[in-house]
């Protein structure tokens, strides 16, 4: 039990120095805060006062090493929503490219509270998004989110962020006519291109059922193959950010080898039940290790960490919603359960991942957003989508997708912040 206990604690310290600059430098710190259940068992829950180091010591770069340092980093991924009185960095009407799926305003969101609310981490104030910067930061280069329609979520929200002193040319059918799952945009006065790739598995994946694709159709998902069609796209951009997630909740037949491994409530009594995080873990593992393996690639690579659903009263299919008006506070919810144990499966890939990356010179970071977005039902468009109808008999409300503006501009806050750590 003890060990257990150490054992979790080193692997949370672990994590957040994943990250170097973006976390904590206080390891002393850390380290006693961790291991205060530890104390409090062999002391017999005895009260035990410790003192900050004047020196924090921080990890480098290489993940094994310590330093000793003036400077405190900050861990901008630690910290609470606060009240927020100005307006966002846009609306509906400043940004027109906001589309109907995220659009909570433009179809009858009257309250405005959500927007009331800034990421403030404990240890320093983070900056507003400054798209001057930004563009400045990527002038002459690329950048691809990759992943499922929250990653394209992400990058909506950066073009209403840069639409505030740039306007983007959509060049997506110059290079494909798939204009579904691919979207490009240029910058011409910055250089800059913009693009998303839609891959939700990003492993190779196609239907199982002769019918055709539906939200409850059975699909096959192969964990040992990536999808070509983001990953023969990537090799010449700077920054790639993938992210994946509720997809793998879904029922998935797994193929290894080209052979069935097993599936995910496929409901076949001859293949053998898997939870959905065998899936999870070994479709990042593909995708981590592809890209390490790009001959070409030089690119810095983000993982932007699993973005919880809200729904309430019900699931998804059945009546399910989410219709708060502002954002959980650490007693009202806790992170643990699916969303952790989801969280953690991706976060381990991402760590063996990291190691081999650096050995190859290549940077890879995480954007660690789960438990800051799981404290934030109220940022979902909920009924508020182009589409919907009040007569339907069973009303698939939208809980997973996130409202611009909303929440989801802080991603891009980090986004902006890690870079120029980078940059400068």
């Amino acid at each position: 039990m003890l060990w257990c206990i150490v054992k979790s604690a080193m692997r949370f310290q672990f994590i957040q120095s994943l990250n170097g600059k973006y976390t904590s430098g206080n390891i002393a710190k850390s380290v006693i805060l961790l291991s205060f259940p530890l104390f409090l068992i062999i002391f017999n829950f005895s009260i035990i006062k410790f003192s900050n180091q004047s020196s924090p010591k921080v990890y480098d770069r290489s993940l094994n090493l310590t330093t000793i340092t003036k400077i405190k980093p900050c861990n901008i991924f630690s910290g609470e929503w606060v009240p927020y009185s100005k307006e966002p960095y846009y609306n509906n009407e400043t940004c027109p490219l906001i589309i109907g799926q995220q659009n909570c305003m433009k179809f009858g969101r009257l309250d405005k509270v959500f927007l009331k609310w800034r990421w403030k981490p404990y240890e320093c104030e983070i900056p507003l998004f400054d798209a001057n910067l930004f563009l400045k930061i990527v002038k002459g280069k690329s950048m691809a989110f990759v992943g499922d329609s929250v990653g394209r979520n992400q990058m909506n929200s950066l073009l209403c962020l840069l639409n505030q002193v740039a306007h983007a040319e959509d060049i997506s059918k110059r290079y494909t006519n798939n204009t579904t799952n691919i979207w490009r945009w240029f910058y011409a006065d910055y250089n800059f291109t913009l693009v998303t790739l839609w891959s939700p598995f990003l492993v190779r994946a196609n239907d199982s059922d002769l019918n055709g694709h539906s939200n409850k159709s059975l699909m096959n998902l192969y964990l040992d193959n990536v999808d070509e069609a983001w990953a023969s796209e990537i090799e010449n951009f700077d920054f790639v950010i993938i992210s994946a997630g509720q997809w793998f909740f879904r029922p998935l037949i797994f193929y290894e080898n080209d052979q069935i491994a097993g599936c995910h409530k496929c409901e076949q009594k001859s293949i053998k039940d898997f939870s959905h995080y065998y899936g999870y873990k070994k479709a990042f593992r593909t995708t981590l290790r592809a890209i390490i393996n790009l001959k070409g690639y030089k690119g810095v690579t983000f993982l932007r960490t699993f973005s919880p659903a809200h729904f309430e009263n019900g699931e998804w299919n059945k009546g399910g919603n989410c219709e708060r008006k502002k954002p959980f506070t650490k007693e009202e919810i806790k992170f643990d359960g699916y969303i952790l144990d989801t969280y953690m499966t991706q976060v381990n890939e991402f760590i063996e991942a990291e190691k081999k990356a650096r050995k190859r010179g290549l940077k890879f970071l995480m954007i660690n957003t789960t438990e800051i977005m799981l404290r934030r039902p109220d940022g979902h468009p909920n009924n508020y989508v182009y589409g919907y109808s009040k007569n339907k008999n069973v009303t698939n409300n939208d809980c997973v997708h996130w409202c611009l503006p909303g929440p989801i501009d802080t991603w891009n806050e980090f986004l902006l912040y890690m870079l120029k750590m980078e940059t400068y």
